[in-house]
């Protein structure tokens, strides 16, 4: 091997030294970031705004990941518990949800008190109610004499479910003379719709729930609450 030869070589050994070494400093910088950045984990971005008391969904959060030590210890790194809280104040699109931006949602307002009457499981929504539904209250009754017509009247409009009991069944009464599946609702309601819906399902032939649509409000005039058959036009 000649001297040039021989300074090929040793710049060749230089050059894959060389390498090695930045290869090692790479490794090194990356251990190092990743010593600095630590594990990810899942946190959740809100998709848009969401107004004050605003019932939570899942679909209003985007699942991201990023390093846990960035997250602050009220991050909430699960959806699982969301389901039944309210937004405590305007939640901003691009933040991170944090457990103190969510409250439970309050079973009753000020002003209303918990009822639960049997309703009949055929009459009802059947599996469409759930808690946090809206319903309009429909009872029937028969006409106080002879000549009296049947009617059929809203008693509560807008009442606001809080729970759904299981399938029971109830024994014939006077009122109906074949065992009845029936499923306990609660309302809340103020003190007189209170009265109203108990009412019915004390005197009434019937009690029938109509589920009111999502967001809707919409109040029933007075005029529109009772129903005969002979005034129907």
């Amino acid at each position: 091997m000649n001297s040039r030869q021989r300074r090929g070589v040793i710049l060749l050994i230089l050059a894959v030294v060389c390498a090695l070494g930045a290869f090692a400093g790479v490794l090194s910088v990356i251990d190092d970031v990743k010593s600095k950045v630590g594990p990810e984990t899942t946190a959740y971005r809100l998709r848009s705004n969401v107004a004050p008391y605003t019932p939570l969904d899942t679909d209003q959060f985007e699942k991201i990941e990023m390093p846990r030590r960035w997250l602050s210890a009220t991050a909430v790194t699960s959806l699982r518990g969301i389901e039944g809280k309210i937004a405590v104040t305007t939640l901003r699109k691009g933040s991170l949800l944090q457990t103190d931006m969510v409250v439970d949602q309050p079973a009753l307002k000020p002003g209303e008190q918990e009822v639960a009457i049997m309703i009949d499981a055929a009459t009802g929504v059947a599996g469409k109610i759930t808690p946090g539904s809206r319903v309009n209250v429909y009872a029937t009754f028969e006409g106080k004499q002879q000549s009296a017509p049947d009617q059929s009247k809203i008693i509560v409009t807008n009442a606001r479910v809080l729970d759904v009991g299981k399938l029971t069944s109830l024994e014939p009464d006077d009122r109906n003379q074949r065992p009845t599946d029936a499923v306990p609702i609660t309302f809340a309601l103020s003190t007189i719709d209170a009265q109203r819906i108990t009412y019915a399902e004390s005197f009434a032939q019937r009690v029938r729930l109509a589920l009111v649509a999502p967001g809707s409000q919409t109040t029933v005039p007075d005029k529109d609450r009772t129903y005969e058959l002979a005034t129907d036009k």
